[in-house]
């Protein structure tokens, strides 16, 4: 089964990774469908993908793993901020029509527990030792990073709404609530794997993106529809260990953290959740087919 994996952004749609992992069948054509959209946001039609009949029947834990850069999920949203609703609506949509179960989400899910022992962040983030910490609601470090922070609890929210769940335990990785999201983090992911993460995206030169995704796909076979831009790519090492959970591979996903719950009003701690290396890497050529342009 396929899994969503997103590099959430906040202040432009264009700055979304929206990929979906596939290691059961190849990349489908696109057809056009209505999104899911509450009636004060309503939005126009966007490309979606259809289910294949032969679901499951070909998935390998060690198969290679197609992955479809979705680039226009907003089509018809226009410019200006992201809207958490509407990307809830959108990334829901399309879920409901790919049969995905799992949702990565590169961001916060939750706020500081008052009573993990800890003074500026949730147990998760100390223990990844995370750049930007997630305090008591509405605090954060450093400042800046309160309205992206606020950004993604709105999704999860939103999300939620829609009839998806935080992944709530990590006795069982290998089975997940019917329709879960997971919070990624692409910088850890990249170490989980044993790599050199991307530096940031405003530092980030196309040789280093075409070594990242050369890296990482002599480490696992993967193949794109299109290159992937720096976005698409942290999607991609971040949406990893959600085929894990999604096939019951429970040495395929690192589980970080504490378990989220309501405290006070206000969803606390949370999992994030990491790759690990597989037991017998590919070793594919570097040359990879793809041409990364500026």
């Amino acid at each position: 089964m396929a899994v969503l994996s997103v590099d959430l952004a906040h202040r432009r749609w264009s700055d979304l990774g929206i990929v979906v992992l596939d290691r059961a069948r190849p990349a489908l054509a696109p057809i056009a469908a209505q999104p899911d959209a509450s009636p004060a946001h309503p939005v126009q039609p966007v490309l979606a993908y259809p289910q294949s009949s032969k679901r499951g029947q070909e998935s390998r834990a060690d198969g290679p793993i197609a992955c479809e850069i979705i680039p226009s999920i907003s089509s018809g949203v226009g410019p200006g901020p992201v809207d958490a609703d509407i990307l809830a609506g959108l990334l829901n949509h399309l879920s409901t029509v790919r049969g995905i179960r799992v949702i990565m989400l590169d961001g916060p899910q939750a706020w500081k527990s008052r009573s993990n022992g800890l003074e500026h962040s949730r147990v998760s983030e100390r223990q990844l030792n995370t750049a930007a910490k997630t305090g008591l609601p509405g605090m954060v470090k450093p400042i800046t990073y309160r309205p992206f922070a606020e950004f993604c609890l709105d999704v999860y929210d939103a999300l939620c709404r829609r009839g998806w769940r935080r992944l709530e335990t990590k006795d069982q990785p290998g089975s997940p609530p019917q329709r879960v999201l997971v919070e990624s983090y692409p910088f850890a992911a990249w170490k989980s794997l044993g790599l050199k993460p991307l530096p940031s995206k405003r530092r980030t030169r196309v040789s280093d993106l075409a070594e990242a995704y050369g890296a990482l796909r002599s480490l696992i076979p993967f193949t794109t529809n299109r290159p992937p831009n720096h976005d698409q790519l942290q999607a991609i090492v971040g949406g990893l260990p959600g085929l894990a959970l999604e096939e019951s591979n429970t040495a395929g996903a690192r589980i970080v953290g504490n378990p989220p719950r309501r405290e006070e009003g206000h969803w606390r701690e949370g999992f994030i959740v990491l790759p690990v290396p597989p037991q017998r890497p590919v070793n594919l050529a570097r040359s990879t087919g793809l041409r990364f342009l500026d």
